[in-house]
């Protein structure tokens, strides 16, 4: 793909970093070296290289030079702590860690543990930093590229597991094209479009829906390093912006400082929202105030890719009670506790079938038929309504996972970290309604015999353990958990507890 649109349009701009444009024979170029240095260190086609960095023009080069040499790109978050990191790199067998920019004054590489660090670790030296120029291809680098296949893996997205440990979803090149060309195809993507990707490129959402999509559609990607509310407004009046996703949050803070002050919006059309409860009246807002052309929600989730999505001329309360429709290629079933299909209307479980369902969690196969049926309909633990239209309204989890600004966060993993602190004998944490994040968590946690834990040390060890997302809200010391009747901590009553309090 990447080939063939720096063949077809070599001069386009595909992305806009500051000061720094690079167009489409440029970002080929420069992948190309970042091939031959993988192949140079003995990367073989299917290899799992790491990629830990933030949204940058170094991560876009070096994702698309992992694909060149045919190997499996493996996203490390730019939030996550030494910990994080070790154990994805350690559970995909990677040998190569490619590291690009970190917070200010890290050098992501050391924030690994001793004796975790990989074969190889490629970091953001001069070389690898320089602007790509558009020289001659390194030899091998073009047959090694071209020999990739359809079926062949794409990515191994790290996702929360209800296990203590994040598990790795296998997508196959197929399915990321496919999947987000028909999601650019919804969205009205295209080459005059200017779209800021503020999800971090090692979630799925910003590396599918937003790296790829742009270089699929030939649009603008601009990369946000960190993302600040305070700068949106100057992003998008400054950047001629055209296409914002984010949750409804980021659209109240848009309204909001248009009351205050009066910023030029005009180039922005698309808004999309992702799986959010989105109020009617901010959809009207946001349509006579800015002038969009449309808001989009949407569902997907890692191991199915996109499932639905409203489309052009759906009312606002269809956008604003659903995420739409399946889209094309993509069933979609409500069931009951006993499997079986419920009517329009009723509440249970979303089931998908279709191209998107990932190939699998990597080295898990229990873990992926517990999930994945003989039928191949992937069971997503997510709690819908569909109605009588076809539109898929998102109504709880069946998991305990909880979303703190978009990213899902497993309890069973915060959990894990928190003993690791060495303080505590057992850590419960669950996700509470927040007002600014959408949910938080909340650790109710016992000391060790002997030992006290004061709250605030243990955020403060949290914070520099755990990606952010992840670092509860608060800590509740107590002397003992709710357990129910098969000795299982009562997460309902932790739950009934933090509203009562």
């Amino acid at each position: 793909m990447l080939r063939d649109q720096a063949d077809r349009h070599p001069g386009t701009v595909v992305i806009v970093d500051g000061d720094t444009r690079v167009t489409m024979a440029e970002l080929r170029a420069g992948a190309a070296r970042v091939a031959h240095e993988l192949i140079e260190l003995g990367v073989r086609p299917g290899d799992r290289v790491a990629l830990w960095g933030v949204n940058d023009p170094y991560w876009v080069r070096h994702a698309f030079g992992i694909w060149d040499a045919g190997a499996v790109i493996v996203p490390l978050s730019s939030r996550a702590k030494g910990l994080e990191a070790a154990a994805m790199i350690e559970k995909t067998g990677a040998e190569v860690l490619i590291t690009g920019e970190g917070p200010p004054g890290v050098v992501l590489a050391d924030l690994l543990p001793p004796g975790a660090t990989p074969r190889h670790v490629l970091g953001p030296g001069p070389r690898l930093m320089e602007p790509p120029g558009v020289e001659a291809e390194p030899p091998g680098v073009e047959e090694r590229a071209l020999a990739v296949r359809p079926g062949d893996l794409c990515e191994i997205m790290s996702t929360s597991g209800t296990t203590g440990t994040p598990k790795g979803v296998m997508l196959d090149h197929a399915q990321v094209l496919r999947g987000y060309w028909d999601w650019s195809e919804i969205v009205t993507l295209d080459e005059h479009d200017r779209y800021p990707v503020i999800a971090p490129f090692s979630h799925g959402f910003g590396l599918n829906a937003g790296l790829i999509a742009c270089v699929l559609r030939r649009a603008t990607m601009m990369p946000i390093r960190i993302f600040t509310p305070d700068a949106l407004m100057s992003l998008i009046s400054a950047g001629r912006v055209s296409i914002l996703a984010g949750p409804p949050t980021l659209f109240h803070r848009l309204l909001d400082e248009l009351d205050r002050a009066d910023w030029d919006v005009s180039s922005l059309r698309v808004a999309i929202c992702g799986a959010a409860a989105v109020p009617a009246a901010l959809i009207t807002r946001l349509v006579e105030r800015v002038g969009l052309e449309r808001m989009i929600n949407a569902y997907g989730l890692m191991e199915g890719t996109v499932v639905s999505m409203t489309r052009a001329g759906d009312p606002i309360e269809v956008i604003a009670a659903t995420t739409g429709r399946a889209v094309p290629g993509i069933e979609v079933r409500i069931v009951d506790d006993d499997g079986k299909e419920v009517a329009a209307g009723e509440r249970g479980e979303i089931l998908q079938r279709g191209y998107g369902v990932m190939r699998g969690y990597w080295g898990e196969p229990g873990k992926t038929a517990e999930v994945v049926d003989r039928d191949g309909w992937l069971h997503t633990g997510d709690i819908g309504v569909l109605d009588p239209a076809g539109n898929l309204a998102i109504v709880d989890r069946k998991k305990e996972l909880y979303i703190v600004n978009g990213f899902n966060v497993s309890p069973a993993e915060v959990e894990s970290l928190l003993l690791r602190a060495g303080s505590l004998a057992q850590a419960a944490v669950i996700g509470v309604p927040d007002p600014v994040s959408g949910e938080a968590g909340w650790a109710y946690v016992v000391p060790r015999p002997g030992m006290t834990v004061d709250p605030g040390t243990l955020l403060a060890w949290a914070k520099d353990n755990m990606s952010n997302y992840k670092v509860p809200k608060r800590v509740i010391v107590v002397e003992a958990l709710p357990a129910n009747a098969n000795g299982k901590i009562d997460k309902m009553a932790l739950r009934a507890r933090a509203s009562a309090s």
